[in-house]
């Protein structure tokens, strides 16, 4: 008998999540793997309304499936993180020396008018925590999106403004996914939006919500913000809950499917 649990590799075709299952008659997943397919699989097919995804981490184009994917289904999408940069770039403001994906300017541009075609509530930050430079001491301020970050200063974490209204949505939200950080959480000066997302997102659950982390950097703050237990799921795979969310098969998962 071959039972695969391991949820965090479902995604890989390697020889012991994909290939060994096509070689034995009896196999199965694992409690977890059928946990987290229940959760993620509900989320994007009959998730309770009104349905908020909130998308951070560093990069757009890691995430531009996913988003495609969400704009069909979710009331209200917010964007925090690394990632915002890009957006607020597109949409005028000044970024310093902020992440910036120059690829993907164009399709931030898209995203913002997609959503307004289909009726979905784009939250974008309008305030950020800025820094002179990536160090936990830097020197830092807040200032407005359009007032923007002067010239060699890095935007790493929302404004305590932008931390409100994206609170705001998730406790009016029957269903939050929550994918990637709203700041560089590992330094204190920076981890505010991403614990004021965390507490959010226990206190949606403690008023009935349903309350996904989409695994990796997520997973890691919501358990360094003590919140784990208050919380629907938290995923354990970043990649595998990634790839599932934009439709994709699991190789682990698929494997076993076929072998019965």
């Amino acid at each position: 008998v071959y039972v695969n649990d391991a949820f965090g590799t479902a995604h890989r075709a390697h020889a012991s999540t994909a290939g060994v299952a096509g070689f034995i008659t009896e196999s199965a997943v694992g409690y977890l793997i059928r946990k987290e397919l229940q959760f993620l699989g509900a989320a994007v097919s009959e998730p309770k309304r009104p349905f908020a995804a909130i998308l951070g981490g560093a990069k757009v184009s890691d995430k531009i499936k996913v988003i495609e994917k969400l704009l069909d289904k979710v009331q209200t999408l917010v964007i925090g993180g690394g990632m915002a940069c890009t957006f607020m770039k597109a949409q005028g403001y000044k970024i310093g020396a902020s992440l910036l994906e120059e690829d993907s300017l164009d399709y931030a541009k898209e995203l913002i008018n997609k959503a307004q075609e289909k009726g979905v509530e784009l939250l974008l930050p309008i305030d950020a925590v800025i820094a002179e430079r990536f160090d936990k001491n830097a020197k830092t301020r807040v200032v407005t999106a359009e007032e923007g970050a002067p010239e060699g200063w890095l935007i790493l974490d929302i404004g305590p403004q932008s931390a409100e209204i994206f609170c705001e949505a998730v406790l009016r939200s029957g269903t939050v996914l929550w994918n990637g950080p709203m700041g560089v959480f590992e330094m204190g000066a920076f981890a505010k939006g991403t614990f004021a997302i965390a507490q959010s997102l226990a206190e949606a659950t403690d008023k009935g919500a349903v309350t996904i982390i989409g695994g990796g950097d997520s997973a890691a703050a919501i358990q360094q913000s003590g919140l784990s237990e208050r919380i629907s799921h938290v995923s354990t795979g970043g990649g595998a809950s990634l790839e599932f969310l934009e439709g994709k098969e699991l190789p682990g998962v698929n494997a076993i499917q076929q072998s019965k």
